[in-house]
């Protein structure tokens, strides 16, 4: 699993890490005794600072989500993950907010991005 950071949302590096483990996991992209990113490679690819994969490890670990053994890496936790509905709605927002912001700043209009989504569920993409 590669992860992905969002450097304008205002969401801390390291929250982003936790949300997109927990999401692939409630989708099942993530199954149990799957190996997650050296600290190291996942700095590496975010260009971040390793302490930030550290926190999102060590707060994914215990919150029991992940396992981590010593020389060997990191692995998706036997233990089902549900995200909350508060969870959800706030990561919705989230996504709406930046959707509608980059729209407004190629110019579309409310209705045009509502027609647009509605064009892209009739056509099942």
């Amino acid at each position: 699993m590669g992860f992905r950071i969002d450097t304008k949302s205002g969401v801390p590096f390291y929250r982003q890490i936790v949300e997109q483990v927990k999401f692939g996991i409630a989708r099942e992209d993530l199954q149990p005794g799957d190996q997650l990113p050296t600290v190291r490679q996942a700095a590496v690819d975010l260009s971040i600072n390793p302490n930030t994969v550290i926190r999102a490890y060590r707060e994914l670990e215990i919150e029991g989500v992940i396992d981590t053994h010593q020389g060997s890496g990191t692995f998706v936790g036997n233990r089902k993950t549900q995200v909350d509905e508060l969870e959800r709605q706030r990561m919705l927002d989230q996504i709406l907010t930046e959707l509608l912001a980059r729209a407004s700043g190629y110019g579309f209009t409310l209705t045009e991005v509502l027609e647009g989504l509605r064009q892209r569920k009739e056509s099942g993409s």
